[in-house]
């Protein structure tokens, strides 16, 4: 399903069901004392709503702050194994063009074959990519240096590759992971459902007003949770981070 049909659903959904509520407690409920609850109602509003503003805004900057750093991590991995390539140019044949291959194979098996688990989210891609990484740190330690500098660019290689390692392993624990846990999610989705109940008891001589008032609240709030599931797992969903690092990689080594 399209993600845009899907948010639409979203809101729109929550915003009838919202609607209706007011409407019926407005058309069943007794209106007696309705308007003099409203400043009451209205503080305890404040409160509960505020809580929850800075609960789903804490929750939504941390995800596109995952989001943001797993781009970054992506790219920083796969310029990592590219710069290792770059420092053993100056080496000699047959290491130069066995690093270069491996360093190709490992860029098609991370854009091929693990970007689609990540994107179930899973990060058991099984062992291939370690294995071609560490095939790449033996062709580099198996590369005899002539001189100061080719020792000095092996040192460097063998650098890059610890920290496509390292930006590897932070790739892969963020697509294994569950996202947000239960009791976040339960936490949003009941503040958000207080929040909607609370103005169903301001009163006022308006209805119309009033239920399109509580309507265009919870549409927010629902637009809003819609978000926070889709940020979920930053390969998938509204995210959909892209192997395009990688295929960037490849291109430069064709």
């Amino acid at each position: 399903m399209n993600i845009y049909f899907a948010g639409l659903i979203w809101v729109v959904g929550a915003a009838l069901v919202a609607g209706i509520m007011a409407y019926l407690v407005r058309r069943l409920g007794t209106t007696e004392g309705t308007v003099e609850n409203n400043e009451a109602a209205g503080q305890v509003f404040t409160i509960v709503g505020g809580l929850h503003a800075v609960l789903l805004a804490f929750v939504l900057i941390s995800l596109f702050d995952a989001v943001g750093a797993a781009e970054d991590g992506s790219y920083r991995e796969a310029d990592s194994v590219l710069a290792a390539y770059w420092a053993t140019e100056s080496m000699p044949e047959p290491a130069r063009s066995e690093v270069r291959d491996l360093a190709v194979t490992y860029a098609t098996t991370v854009a091929d074959d693990e970007w689609p688990t990540m994107r179930e989210g899973s990060g058991d891609v099984g062992d291939k990519g370690w294995d071609n990484l560490d095939e790449i740190r033996a062709a580099i330690a198996r590369a005899p240096a002539a001189d100061e500098w080719q020792t000095a660019q092996k040192t460097e290689a063998v650098d890059k590759i610890w920290e496509a390692y390292q930006a590897r392993q932070e790739r892969l624990n963020a697509a294994g992971s569950e996202g947000i846990s239960v009791v976040v999610w339960f936490a949003l989705v009941a503040g958000s459902l207080m929040s909607i109940s609370l103005p169903l008891l301001f009163g006022g001589p308006q209805p119309g007003t009033h239920i399109i008032i509580v309507s265009v609240l919870a549409g927010t709030l629902s637009l809003l949770l819609f978000a926070t599931h889709q940020l979920q797992n930053p390969y998938a969903g509204g995210a959909m981070i892209g192997p395009d690092a990688f295929e960037a990689m490849l291109a430069r080594l064709k």
